[in-house]
C-alpha cells in the first residue's frame, strides 16, 4: 500500500502533498490545481500550494477553460493574485509556452501537406489563442515540401485583409510551385464567412492561370478547423 503525506495547515486542515502523491501515483492521478502547486512550490500563510492553484485557475477561467486559460492570461494578471509574485508568474507562462511547443512538436512528426488534418493539428496552438485574425502564407515546392512560412496579414477580432496579389508576389519571391493559406478566427467557430470564400475562389482561379496551386485555405478554429479542400469549395 502506498503512503501520501499529508500538510497541516494553518487552519488545522490537514491537505495531501502534490509531491507525494505524484511520487506514489503518479502525474496522472494530480488534479490541475496540484499539477500547478508542483510548480509554484510555495503557498501564503493563508492558503496552501493546492489553493493558491486553485485561484490562478479561478483567474485564467476568465480566458478560457481550464489551463487554457493560462497561455492567453497576460502576465501582469497573474501577478495581482495574492502569492503569485513576477517570478512564480514567469513560471507559469513559460509552463503555458512550453506546452504549446510540446504539442506543435508533437503534430510536425504527422505534418503532411496534403492532409488538412495534419496541417491543422499542426498550426492550431499557434493561432487559435490569437485574439485577431492572423493569415498565414505557406510556400511549398512541387515535392510539397515547405520552402517558407510568411504572416501576410494580421487584422482586427473578426476581420483581415488578403490581398490576392501579396500572396503571389511572395510566391514568385520564393519560387514555389505550390501554395497554402492559413487563418483564425478568434471567436472560435471556423466556419469561413462569405468573404473567405470569395477571396480564396479568387485567389485559386489566378492561381491555375500561373501555375501556381493553392492546395489548401485552412481556418483554426478552437479545436477544430475547416478545409477549403476537403469541402470541395476550391
Amino acid at each position: 500500500m502506498k503512503l501520501v503525506k499529508y500538510e497541516n495547515n494553518d487552519n488545522g486542515t490537514m491537505q495531501n502533498l502534490p509531491y507525494e502523491k505524484f511520487i506514489s501515483y503518479g502525474a496522472e492521478a494530480l488534479t490541475d490545481s496540484e499539477l500547478l502547486a508542483i510548480i509554484i512550490r510555495t503557498g501564503t500563510p493563508e492558503m496552501s500550494a493546492r489553493e493558491l492553484g486553485e485561484e490562478v485557475l479561478k483567474e485564467t477561467g476568465r480566458y478560457g477553460n481550464g489551463l487554457l486559460g493560462l497561455y492567453q492570461i497576460p502576465l501582469c494578471e497573474l501577478m495581482r493574485i495574492k502569492g503569485i509574485g513576477r517570478v512564480k508568474a514567469i513560471k507559469l507562462k513559460a509552463l503555458a509556452e512550453l506546452c504549446t511547443r510540446m504539442s506543435q512538436t508533437k503534430a510536425k512528426n504527422r505534418l503532411a501537406f496534403t492532409e488538412p488534418q495534419s496541417v491543422a493539428d499542426y498550426y492550431m496552438e499557434r493561432l487559435r489563442h490569437e485574439k485577431v485574425e492572423h493569415i498565414l502564407l505557406l510556400m511549398l515546392d512541387s515535392g510539397l515540401h515547405l520552402l517558407e512560412e510568411e504572416l501576410i496579414s494580421t487584422g482586427t477580432a473578426n476581420a483581415s485583409l488578403l490581398s490576392p496579389r501579396e500572396v503571389y508576389i511572395s510566391a514568385f519571391k520564393s519560387q514555389a510551385a505550390h501554395i497554402m493559406l492559413l487563418h483564425n478566427h478568434p471567436g472560435g467557430n471556423p466556419v469561413p464567412s462569405s468573404n473567405d470564400i470569395e477571396i480564396t475562389k479568387k485567389i485559386a482561379a489566378i492561381g491555375k492561370t500561373i501555375d501556381i496551386s493553392l492546395l489548401d485555405h485552412i481556418i483554426i478554429g478552437d479545436n477544430s478547423y475547416f478545409s477549403f479542400k476537403e469541402s470541395k469549395l476550391i
